[in-house]
């Protein structure tokens, strides 16, 4: 961090204590803090946009679609390190109106007889809860299915089993591919209770899936691979199960 010279600008998350201890060694950079009252923050926050403060001070709404506090996050700090270079904030802030989002980000795979699919990669816990909690947000009560592959080396080797429970706590159904996994996944999530589901095989994972699903569902499938290619054979099977 002191490698930055002083004409430069660090774009800090306001909320993460880690990088807070961080910033406490010294610097000799300016800070600006987002998700932070005394920085740049999100408010009123819908399924179409929020609003941009800064220490404050209304600078305009982002109008878009995208979900997730990670999202609104991302966006205060674009538009901090923006303002930075030289770009007004209302600039950036109607720039982002024009974002559709990236690939593997809630992106929506298809949609069958009510039934939507999307890919997200989310493959731990801080993201597979914040992605739940954007999806949530935007479907209300309509059922909620997560279905997980974890196959970074760090959930492999299972480092973090015990906060995945809770990370999927929103979610109305899980299930969980446990190829590969050096723990026991079934007992990692025996918190959850009937609603979570394990499968070592994937074709196995694929009908449980599909065979559980009702019009109206949300399924998300989150992972950072490509997951055995289960997004277009669950869309097909979904296809054959409501012809």
């Amino acid at each position: 961090m002191r490698t930055l010279p002083a004409n430069g600008l660090i774009v800090a998350n306001g909320a993460d204590e880690a990088i807070a201890r961080v910033l406490t060694r010294g610097c000799y950079t300016p800070v600006e803090r987002f998700g932070d009252a005394g920085g740049w923050t999100a408010a009123a926050i819908a399924a179409d946009g929020f609003d941009v403060l800064w220490r404050g001070a209304a600078q305009g709404r982002v109008e878009w679609l995208l979900q997730g506090a990670h999202n609104s996050a991302n966006a205060l700090a674009a538009i901090a390190a923006a303002r930075h270079c030289g770009v007004a904030p209302a600039q950036a802030i109607a720039a982002l109106g024009a974002f559709e989002g990236v690939k593997r980000r809630m992106e929506i795979r298809g949609v069958v007889n009510g039934v939507t699919v999307y890919d997200d990669f989310a493959h731990h816990p801080t993201a597979i809860e914040t992605t739940l909690a954007g999806l949530r947000a935007k479907v209300d009560s309509a059922r909620v299915i997560a279905v997980l592959e974890l196959r970074s080396n760090t959930m492999k080797l299972g480092a973090m089993r015990d906060r995945l429970a809770p990370s999927l706590a929103s979610a109305d159904r899980v299930y969980c591919y446990s190829a590969g996994l050096k723990w026991d996944a079934a007992a990692a999530l025996a918190s959850l209770g009937a609603k979570a589901a394990v499968h070592a095989d994937l074709d196995h994972l694929l009908a449980a899936i599909a065979g559980g699903a009702r019009r109206g569902d949300h399924i998300v499938i989150m992972s950072n691979g490509g997951f055995g290619g289960i997004h277009a054979s669950l869309l097909g099977a979904l296809r054959a199960k409501f012809a």
